[in-house]
């Protein structure tokens, strides 16, 4: 079954127009600060949004001047939620494993810029879903920590899973190898259990958008 065709309106971005596919309103728009875009579902609901203007259609329910492609936030088929589109205003966390379980390591970045935020490790022993549930954790404290509602990426369905969920699951024995990881992840899901955040968690879309930004290249 053929995708449903979309058009994506660039309001402000280096060449404004309907585009036809992702791929090219991401030209326009990728790392073009305060870029205004959205998409809709026919070419007249897009000509007719193009002309009246971004101000009319544009960031509604959202902050003015932060990227957003407008999309709707909806939950996949594991339960996570999913965008069609990137949302350039995020942050995008990844782990970084040698052996699982083995050394840990994680960091954030900024999505559009690639820019590293945090970093931590690494981790004498641990697992690659701990860690990349510790990144999510990490970021979400992070953003709260400076007042942003930015949107956080993960790759990772099981650690989106543990951080609605406000537990973990997962078989890696308690020691002395495996405290250092432990005791930050039962320190994480306290935070869960604590406090409040409006920022969406959102699955990263690897096969359509190519590996997150926090990626480390070891696959």
């Amino acid at each position: 079954m053929a995708a449903k065709q979309k058009y994506y309106v660039v309001w402000v971005g280096r060449k404004p127009g309907v585009y036809t596919s992702w791929a090219d309103c991401q030209e326009q728009i990728n790392k073009f600060d305060d870029a205004k875009f959205k998409s809709y579902e026919t070419r007249a609901a897009a000509d007719e949004a193009y002309k009246a203007g971004w101000k009319k259609h544009w960031g509604q329910g959202q902050g003015k001047g932060k990227v957003s492609s407008g999309s709707s936030f909806k939950p996949s088929s594991s339960g996570v939620e999913t965008t069609e589109e990137i949302d350039y205003n995020s942050i995008s966390v990844d782990v970084g494993t040698s052996g699982n379980p083995g050394p840990v390591e994680y960091k954030g970045v900024d999505t559009q810029t690639g820019e590293v935020i945090f970093s931590k490790g690494p981790l004498k022993k641990g697992t690659n879903n701990l860690g990349e549930f510790l990144a999510i954790v990490h970021g979400l404290a992070y953003l709260q920590k400076i007042g942003s509602n930015k949107t956080v990426y993960s790759d990772s369905v099981n650690a989106l899973k543990w951080v609605k969920q406000k537990s973990v699951s997962s078989t890696l024995v308690r020691d002395e190898s495996t405290k250092e990881i432990w005791e930050l992840v039962d320190r994480a899901i306290e935070w869960l259990k604590t406090h409040s955040y409006s920022n969406k968690v959102v699955k990263w879309q690897t096969k359509q958008w190519g590996e997150i930004k926090a990626d480390y290249g070891r696959k």
